[in-house]
């Protein structure tokens, strides 16, 4: 787990030494890689790459980065892993080794089969820059399911104008081309999602790198020409295309086999490793397939929180306890955990605004103190049918979309008569005696798209945190995404369908993977993902949504085969997610901090937000009977991030 950055293109300044640039803009994101640094450059083709490692595989000087390919025509800089880069040494077959990297593995793929063939055959997380001597062509490519990130784009004029990319967008505004102009649009869209959506970032001209996209640009063709080595879209269509013809139960069994070694391929470091463990199904289950392979007990870690409605680590413990791994819980307090806001700024290199990336950077701060790598359990939800919008869907969609607009509008009329505070209450009293957190702001979120005419506009209002953003942002309109105007063609997947895929080349990139990038490599961290090894992935998409959604439970395959490793009744119980009291903190402790942000002179004076509008929904969650949080929070982290990296 690397961090990588660079040039190309561009007359220098006067005075200006490439190596020193290249190893600025690489400096910027030294986090990301602290063992060590290294630029290549070569003046003449105006290409400079920098590199900041976090040794995992291959701790010796052979790792060293920017490489160069045994043949001398490819050098790269890489960010990631390659997890059967043993395999690919034996399709290489003879072959002078310097060391037992995977990135000299990927260089001597290339060599053989070219670049995009040769990415073909990894399995794995990446981000590269890879310089093409030969044809003097510079390649960016990411990940199939966008675990690592990578931003790039044309800044600067005439003579000076750079092509400028890296790992996060500090390492670009190191770069003196580059113009860091705010794109109204993308703020539009981020107030609406509380994230950017790719292929947009903040600023004007750079974008994000897609998922399963390969990037070529050079001098003579600076347009850059895109490839689609593998989409998201396609497998989930030739999925539920091709189904898989098993029984439920042999279903849960080739999906153990294929998690196994997905799980087992990720367990590859020569520096200590262990896992996130909330005590959910979902890294449950990774933590019993690792400890399975393990001759030792697995590294396991928890954060618990005083509030009893967002505190999930007495559970933690006990799968921990039952799995038999070593297990380290800190309870943190809400001090502790606010602690994290003015942080979150530089950690997020543009603005984020989903609230649980406090959390995960508090448990990833624990884990650093014992580990090097920490698996995790993300994107179980998303491809197993997870989120309640599924469940929603699945048993309501149809019924409500045969009543009349008129009638939805009445029901929807009565659960917003009682507000968020009230219905919570009213949580109390139902089934099972359960409390359930932000029970009311849920209700109020619901009635808000009762009036989906379709089940795409039932989604983009369930995803949406706020749904009229342009009223919001000053001259923002919001440009078309994979939600909107961008839509990928969906044919043969049915409601359910249509939202996991929709989820996953929008939601999943481009907020739980990002927050889970960030927060960790803000402390030296490398997190990975075994469930979206894309074989597993490829698999899960052939499983019918009747196994996935099955007698009223979500997830069904994963719970069948967690229980195989963990009693049912220490994972059964209501969905609790990883949040924080966010409503209760702006009221109170974040109070004097979010006044001073969100100021009415001061949003007039900066030209972004509607300072009138702002002020209302201050105003009126500060009366405790509007729950305005989320909304507030995007204003909020845009604001901190913007006097962040202005200031």
């Amino acid at each position: 787990m690397c961090g990588i950055a660079g040039f190309f293109g561009g007359s220098p300044l006067a005075g200006q030494n490439d190596e020193a640039l290249a190893a600025a803009m690489a400096h910027r994101i030294v986090y990301r890689g602290p063992d060590d640094g290294g630029v290549w450059c070569d003046s003449e083709a105006r290409i400079g790459l920098g590199h900041r490692r976090l040794a995992i595989v291959d701790l010796s000087a052979a790792g060293h980065q920017p490489m160069v390919s045994g043949s001398g025509r490819y050098v790269i800089a890489f960010n990631g892993e390659i997890y059967n880069h043993l395999d690919l040494r034996e399709q290489l077959g003879e072959w002078t080794w310097r060391g037992h990297s995977d990135t000299e593995t990927l260089l001597a793929g290339f060599d053989r089969w070219g670049v995009r063939q040769a990415v073909e055959r990894c399995v794995g997380m990446f981000a590269f820059a890879v310089w093409d001597k030969a044809e003097r062509t510079l390649t960016l490519g990411r990940d199939r399911l966008g675990e690592k990130p990578l931003y790039y784009g044309w800044q600067g004029e005439g003579s000076q104008r750079s092509f400028l990319f890296g790992s996060e967008l500090q390492a670009l505004r190191a770069h003196p081309a580059f113009a860091g102009e705010i794109d109204r649009g993308a703020l539009s869209l981020f107030l609406r999602h509380a994230y950017v959506p790719a292929p947009y970032s903040i600023y004007q001209g750079i974008a994000k790198l897609e998922p399963g996209s390969l990037l070529t640009v050079s001098l003579r063709q600076p347009t850059p020409a895109f490839e689609t080595y593998w989409s998201a879209v396609s497998v989930a269509r030739n999925g539920q295309a091709n189904l898989f013809a098993g029984s439920p139960d042999e279903a849960v069994s080739e999906l153990e086999r294929l998690a196994k070694q997905a799980v087992g391929r990720q367990m590859m470091a020569d520096v200590p490793l262990g896992a996130f463990l909330s005590g959910g199904v979902d890294s449950s289950t990774i933590v019993a397939l690792m400890q399975i392979q393990s001759s030792s007990p697995v590294k396991t870690f928890t954060i618990g929180f005083e509030e009893k409605d967002y505190n999930e680590a007495e559970h933690a413990k006990a799968v921990a306890r039952h799995l038999g791994t070593e297990h380290t819980e800190l309870y943190v307090s809400a001090a502790q955990a606010m602690d994290v806001i003015p942080r979150l700024p530089h950690l997020y290199c543009e603005p984020f605004a989903d609230s649980s990336q406090i959390p995960t950077y508090l448990v990833s701060q624990l884990a650093r103190q014992h580990v090097t790598v920490s698996l995790s359990g993300d994107a179980g939800d998303e491809l197993f049918a997870g989120y309640n919008r599924y469940q929603i869907t699945s048993s309501l969609w149809r019924k409500l979309e045969r009543l009349p607009t008129s009638a939805r509008d009445v029901a929807a009329r009565g659960i917003t008569a009682l507000s968020p505070v009230a219905w919570d209450r009213i949580s109390h009293w139902l089934p099972g005696g359960t409390r359930y957190a932000t029970f009311g702001d849920k209700l109020h979120k619901g009635a808000g798209v009762l009036a989906s005419r379709t089940v795409d506009e039932l989604y983009l209002g369930l995803v949406s945190h706020l749904r009229d953003p342009a009223a919001w942002v000053l001259d923002g309109s919001e440009p078309p995404t994979y939600l909107t105007g961008l839509r990928p063609s969906l044919d043969g997947l049915d409601g359910v369908g249509r939202m996991m895929a929709l989820d996953a080349i929008t939601y999943l990139p481009d907020d739980i993977l990002a927050k889970v990038d960030r927060a960790a490599m803000g402390v030296s961290l490398e997190t990975r993902v075994p469930f979206l090894d894309h074989q597993l992935v490829e698999f899960a998409w052939s499983l019918p949504i009747a196994y996935k959604l099955r007698d009223g439970q979500t997830k069904w395959p994963l719970r069948q085969m967690l229980y195989r490793h963990v009693p049912r009744e220490l994972i059964e119980r209501p969905k609790m997610g990883f949040g924080i009291p966010l409503h209760q903190w702006l009221r109170g402790p974040l109070r004097e901090w979010a006044e001073e942000l969100l100021g009415e002179t001061r949003l007039m004076s900066e030209g972004y937000f509607n300072a009138s509008l702002v002020r209302q929904k201050w105003n009126e969650h500060m009366s405790g009977q509007k729950n305005w949080a989320s909304h507030l929070w995007t204003v909020l982290m845009f604001q901190a991030w913007r006097e962040g990296n202005y200031a």
